[in-house]
């Protein structure tokens, strides 16, 4: 049996394994505490974590300085993980609209080659999640915190095919047509 301060040393000798998640810093706020000799600052981070296979997750840390907010807002995003399916690994399969706050955001399943369309906040998340086709449009309010929760609200809707024909007992083939909203490729319609 190992003794207890060996297994200590290991820890800490131990590098960091490169992590399967990709971490996108959304947004720093400064804030401040006003106590007897003046000001007092921390900060507040806004991180944004995904394996860009269909998982993402968002965290809110605050501490004294920078790196400690980072990681605790990182720690939080990696316990708050969700799954979104994804049509052939890089677009929506449907239209979404989400809303938080005063945070309004609608997104649009879009055709190979596409790319990102869609700024700040929304962007990081979607980066993350793994999609490389979208648009996304921000109708509300521009603060960070409520753009990426209404984000993940309209991902939380997202359902596949396979969820449908599941939840209304039926085959998969028979709900899916062709579809013509151009998000598809010709290849996977004939397939």
């Amino acid at each position: 049996m190992a003794r207890p301060s060996e297994n200590r040393n290991d820890r800490r000798d131990r590098t960091e394994e490169p992590s399967e998640f990709v971490e996108k810093l959304v947004h720093i706020n400064r804030v401040a505490a006003t106590v007897k000799g003046g000001r007092r600052f921390s900060f507040a981070a806004l991180m944004v974590v995904g394996d860009q296979k269909g998982r993402v997750g968002f965290g809110h840390g605050k501490a004294r300085e920078v790196p400690e907010a980072i990681r605790k807002a990182t720690e939080e995003a990696k316990k708050s993980l969700v799954r979104v399916p994804l049509r052939e690994s890089r677009t929506l399969h449907h239209d979404g609209y989400g809303r938080w706050g005063a945070g309004k955001i609608q997104l649009r399943a879009a055709p190979p080659g596409t790319g990102v369309i869609a700024g700040g906040p929304m962007r990081a998340v979607l980066e993350t999640l793994g999609v490389s086709d979208v648009v996304g449009k921000s109708l509300g309010s521009s603060n960070p915190y409520n753009m990426v929760r209404a984000t993940f609200e309209a991902l939380k809707v997202q359902s596949s095919p396979r969820q449908i024909a599941a939840k209304r007992g039926k085959k998969v083939g028979d709900i899916l047509t062709r579809r013509n909203d151009g998000a598809s490729s010709p290849e996977s319609i004939e397939g």
